[in-house]
């Protein structure tokens, strides 16, 4: 018969073989999560953070602080999240411009989107719109291109990787020359645009549609390889320029060596949220598809779209800055 301290001293052994992230896992979360958003307030990204971070704060009963950290297309946020203790409490709202194709934008870039980070969940796709002014003198997409080429003087602006590839793939594809400038997020290009201080830029369905709908902005062509569902009246701008695409994602990560039980958790509650239909039609609202994929995909989906932007940049003729 096993004695009482041969028992005792065995649930001691037990308890030493649970892991120290497991252990994490379950007082986790004791105190406020912050999620940064490496771009501003109103941006796609920013909103479905939002959205998600008032489902962990409800769930987790803790606060959850969305801090926009914009600037450098988005390298000042993933930087701070990058050299954040790996302990799930700093996460940041990434993107294709943070995780991918800032590799081929910048020669030094601060952080590696691979190894500084571990992956939670991708949560949505969306894709940009070219917008320009109401009274542009361009209707649609076939005049937009026969002005843009007899006038290559046309300012556009950009404020995120993927308005940079796509002003690079309206010269590329599209035979244009423009005049491209660099702005602290897409929302400041697009007050730009509506201001008349520039002629042209690309802004995710999420900033773009209400703009088009209130008649601020006009809608030219969608980024994605066909028509949205989201927008299904803009035409492809592939349908006038073969092989152009610019398919836009977000996704949460937190630093590097967060234990996997922290990743997990965090994983199974986005993932329990974006699943719901009241979710993805909120989310369908404001311009983005719920498109999730689970830690391990994730990572291996961002080592893939690092490749096929740094493919786009360099077809674009983009030098790194």
């Amino acid at each position: 018969m096993i004695s009482r301290w041969r028992l005792l001293a065995g649930l001691l052994l037990l308890g030493c073989a649970v892991s120290p992230g497991v252990r994490a896992a379950d007082d986790y979360p004791s105190r406020q999560i912050k999620i940064v958003v490496p771009f501003p307030a109103g941006a796609g990204p920013d909103q479905v953070a939002r959205m998600l971070g008032q489902h962990l704060q409800e769930v987790f009963h803790q606060t959850v602080l969305i801090e926009n950290r914009a600037g450098a297309l988005g390298t000042i946020g993933a930087v701070e999240v990058a050299h954040s203790a790996p302990d799930g409490y700093t996460l940041l709202m990434g993107t294709n411009t943070t995780q991918a194709s800032n590799v081929s934008m910048m020669k030094d870039l601060p952080y590696d989107p691979i190894k500084d980070f571990s992956p939670i969940i991708r949560t949505t796709t969306t894709a940009t719109v070219l917008l320009v002014k109401p009274d542009f003198p361009a209707k649609d997409l076939a005049e937009f291109l026969s002005y843009a080429r007899a006038h290559p003087n046309l300012t556009a602006g950009y404020g995120s990787g993927a308005s940079q590839i796509c002003i690079g793939q309206l010269q590329s594809r599209g035979g244009l020359t423009v005049i491209a400038a660099s702005y602290r997020g897409v929302p400041q290009a697009v007050t730009d645009v509506m201001a008349g201080a520039i002629n042209l830029t690309f802004a995710d369905l999420s900033l773009s549609i209400p703009q088009i709908k209130g008649g601020t902005l006009r809608g030219i062509g969608v980024s994605s390889p066909k028509r949205s569902e989201l927008a299904p009246d803009l035409p492809a701008l592939a349908e006038a320029m073969p092989g152009f695409e610019a398919t836009i994602w977000y996704g949460l990560l937190a630093p590097a060596k967060t234990p996997d039980a922290i990743v997990d958790k965090l994983y199974a509650e986005s993932e329990k949220f974006l699943s719901l239909p009241a979710t993805r039609e909120k989310l369908a609202d404001v311009g983005v598809v719920v498109a999730t994929m689970p830690p391990k995909e994730f990572g291996s989906f961002i080592a893939s779209e690092i490749v096929r932007w740094t493919a786009d940049a360099k077809a674009a003729g983009i030098e790194p800055q």
